[in-house]
């Protein structure tokens, strides 16, 4: 299971779990990177 994941920003998002990962993942895109959306599959690819 991936939980964590380095934005090319320098934020380390993590979560308790892939749809925690996600979910973060998406609202930091939102509130960081307007215009930049990422689907589950992308950012579960760039993940560790």
């Amino acid at each position: 299971m991936k939980t964590r994941l380095n934005c090319p920003c320098g934020e380390y998002i993590t979560g308790t779990d892939e749809d925690e990962l996600v979910a973060n993942a998406q609202a930091h895109l939102s509130a960081e990177h307007p215009g930049r959306e990422y689907d589950r599959d992308a950012i579960l690819f760039m993940a560790s």
